[in-house]
C-alpha cells in the first residue's frame, strides 16, 4: 500500500551497547547496560567487519544472546548491533512511548478512566512505585467469588491528621455501591485526649489539663492505682479551667459507701470547694490503692452545669475492709471547664498510679 508523505512507522530503534570481538561466537546483548531481548534475529542488523550479516545464518538470536555462526577472533570487529523494534507492528507500543500527554484518561458517569485487569487467577492490582522502582505497594480488587462491585469516593476536605478514613452510610436513588470517605476520630468510640503518670516526688495534687473540649459532650476518666501516702486521708476532685483548680463553693454532692463487712456510710455537701470521692483510704502500697472510673458531662459547654458519676473502690485505713463507692457531683454554676485536678486532704499520691481521661464519640 502506498503513502502520500513519509511512511508511517511504530517502534524503538536503538543502538545496543558495543560488543568486543574476542575468540568465542556468543555476546550478550546490552542496552544501557541492562540486559535486551530482541522480537528475534530479525529485527537486528549486525555489522562485522564492515559487512551487514545475515539473520538466521551468519547469526542467530536466543534471548538476550547474539550467536555468530562461527568463533570470532581478537582481530574481528563488531562495528555495530541495531535492534529495529516492532517496525511492522502497530498493536504495541514501544518501551517509555506513551507520554503523560498521551494518557489522556477520561471516566464518564458509568466507566471508569483507567481499567486494571485480573488473568483469571490474580485480581487487578495496581503498583505505586517507590522513587528508585526497586520496590511498591499494591491495591488489589476482591477475588472474582466475592461479586463485589463499588465505588470509593474520597473526603472533599484536606488529610487530617490522626485520623482514619470512613465509609459513610450513603442513601438515595443510584448510590448502591457507592461510598463516601470522610476522615474520623481513630480508636473506635473512645479517644484518648488527655493522661497524667504519677511519679516524682509523691505530689498531693495531680493535674489532667485540656482533656475537656466541645469535640464531645461525655469524658471518661479512669483513675487507675490511685495510692495515699498518709493512713486516714481523703481524696477528691476539683474541675479545672484555663486559670488553674475551680475552688469555688459550687461543687453539691453525695456519695454511698458500701462495705464488705455490710455496713454502709454516706458523705455529701451542696455547697464545697471539691467534689469527695473517698472518706479514708490505705496507705498500703501493696492493696492496690483506688480504682475506679468517672464519667464527665458537658464539662466544655459553658451555659450547662457540669455533672460528674462515679463508681470506684479501695481499702480503708485499717487495710482489711474492702468499700465500694458510688457517688455524683453537680457543678452548681453554667461554665466551661478544661479538665480535672485529684487532690488529697494530707501527705501525698503515691509514685504508681495514672488518670487517663478518654472522650466518648457517639458516631
Amino acid at each position: 500500500m502506498g503513502f502520500i508523505g513519509k511512511e508511517p512507522q511504530t517502534g524503538a530503534y536503538n543502538m545496543l551497547d558495543a560488543l568486543t570481538a574476542s575468540a568465542t561466537a556468543s555476546y550478550s546483548l546490552t542496552l544501557d547496560s541492562t540486559a535486551f531481548v530482541p522480537e528475534s534475529a530479525n529485527h537486528l542488523l549486525v555489522s562485522l567487519n564492515g559487512v551487514i550479516q545475515k539473520a538466521g545464518s551468519s547469526y542467530t538470536v536466543s534471548g538476550s544472546t547474539l550467536t555468530f555462526s562461527s568463533s570470532l577472533a581478537s582481530s574481528d570487529s563488531i562495528d555495530f548491533v541495531l535492534a529495529l523494534g516492532n517496525v511492522l507492528d502497530i498493536g504495541t507500543p514501544s518501551d517509555a512511548t506513551v507520554t503523560n500527554a498521551k494518557t489522556n484518561f477520561v471516566s464518564t458517569s458509568s466507566v471508569a478512566g483507567l481499567q486494571i485487569k485480573g488473568d483469571n487467577t490474580t485480581g487487578g492490582t495496581l503498583q505505586l512505585n517507590c522513587e528508585q522502582n526497586s520496590h511498591g505497594i499494591k491495591l488489589r480488587s476482591p477475588a472474582h467469588s466475592a461479586g463485589q462491585s463499588y465505588t470509593l469516593t474520597f473526603p472533599t476536605g484536606n488529610v487530617t491528621a490522626d485520623k482514619f478514613l470512613k465509609v459513610a452510610s450513603v442513601s438515595g436513588s443510584g448510590t448502591t455501591g457507592v461510598g463516601q470517605l470522610s476522615f474520623a476520630d481513630a480508636g473506635g468510640t473512645l479517644v484518648q485526649t488527655g493522661r497524667t503518670v504519677i511519679s516524682g516526688g509523691n505530689p498531693a495534687s495531680v493535674d489532667v489539663s485540656s482533656c475537656f473540649s466541645s469535640t464531645y459532650d461525655t469524658y471518661l476518666v479512669v483513675l487507675d492505682r490511685i495510692e495515699s501516702t498518709v493512713d486516714s486521708q481523703n481524696l477528691s476532685i476539683r474541675l479545672r479551667n484555663d486559670s488553674g483548680s475551680v475552688t469555688a463553693s459550687n461543687y453539691r454532692f453525695a456519695n454511698r459507701y458500701f462495705h464488705d463487712a455490710s455496713t454502709t456510710e454516706n458523705t455529701q455537701s451542696n455547697a464545697a470547694d471539691k467534689f469527695t470521692i473517698t472518706n479514708d483510704t490505705d496507705d498500703s502500697s501493696n492493696n492496690g490503692g483506688l480504682q475506679g472510673i468517672m464519667y464527665v458531662h458537658r464539662p466544655a459547654d459553658a451555659n450547662t452545669m457540669t455533672r460528674m458519676n462515679f463508681f470506684h473502690s479501695f481499702f480503708d485505713a485499717t487495710g482489711n475492709d474492702l468499700k465500694i463507692s458510688i457517688g455524683t457531683c453537680n457543678y452548681d454554676n453554667p461554665e466551661a471547664h478544661t479538665g480535672i485536678s485529684l487532690n488529697i486532704s494530707s501527705g501525698g499520691v503515691r509514685d504508681a498510679g495514672s488518670i487517663t481521661v478518654y472522650g466518648i464519640a457517639y458516631s
